[in-house]
């Protein structure tokens, strides 16, 4: 590492140009605890090469730059409280290198939850196509945590650009619609996989609804919740 004219620089390798800017941008922040992701800028120094059969490959390497004083000053408004917080992170910070997004990651834990939120200028990459691929990021992440945690641990949740709130909408929306079919239908109607919180918003949202009732059945991490004309729902 070198620190010149009031910059940091961090060069780094890797593979692809996406893990020589992961170790890089780790190493920044092990350095820099609280460092803002989005003052980080990256100047490749070569693109890597891969020879035949893999036999010759030369990596990828790029050179990390931020201003120290901005390193200095800036602090996370979150951070990991146990070591499963911290590989979360990571887990996300590493998604969204290979997606290309330049995203600061935070950790916010309490008794019953990890949260994991993004934000970056491109959050839109994180979130994807209707959500599609930070859902796909918050199965992945919540497995790693159950296998972690086994049965009753805490639920995790990976949220980037307020997605969730707006996500928390349209599950209200889907479980009010859910609950007319059931009714009109006379028959369970059963919504997609959701992590705990999520299946919570769903729950509540009909805590007051006549005529229905809710359950959530299988297992983590595709446990997902069943919404019943209350004649069909079994007694607890």
């Amino acid at each position: 590492m070198s620190a010149e004219g009031g910059f940091a620089e961090i060069e780094a390798s890797g593979e692809t140009i996406g893990e020589a800017k992961w170790q890089a941008m780790r190493e920044l922040e092990r350095l820099h605890p609280g460092l803002d992701r989005n003052a980080v800028t990256f100047e490749v120094l070569t693109e890597g090469e891969r020879g035949l059969l893999g036999v010759g490959t030369s990596p990828a390497r790029v050179l990390a730059r931020v201003e120290t004083a901005t390193a200095r000053e800036l602090q996370a408004p979150g951070a990991a409280d146990s070591p499963l917080g911290e590989l979360l992170c990571e887990v996300v910070e590493r998604v969204a290198v290979e997606l290309g997004a330049r995203a600061r990651v935070t950790v916010t834990e309490d008794d019953e939850t990890v949260q994991v939120t993004a934000s970056a200028p491109d959050v839109g990459m994180i979130i994807g196509r209707e959500g599609r691929t930070i859902d796909a990021v918050q199965h992945v992440v919540s497995a790693i945590a159950y296998r972690r945690q086994g049965p009753g641990g805490k639920s995790v949740e990976v949220d980037a650009g307020g997605y969730r709130e707006r996500r928390r909408a349209r599950l209200e929306t889907t479980a009010h619609e859910a609950a007319d079919r059931a009714v009109r239908d006379g028959a369970p109607v059963r919504l997609e996989p959701m992590s705990a919180p999520e299946r919570r918003i769903v729950h509540l949202a009909l805590q007051e609804t006549v005529g229905v009732e809710t359950e959530s059945e299988g297992d983590d991490p595709d446990r997902y919740v069943v919404v019943l004309p209350a004649q069909a729902a079994e007694p607890e």
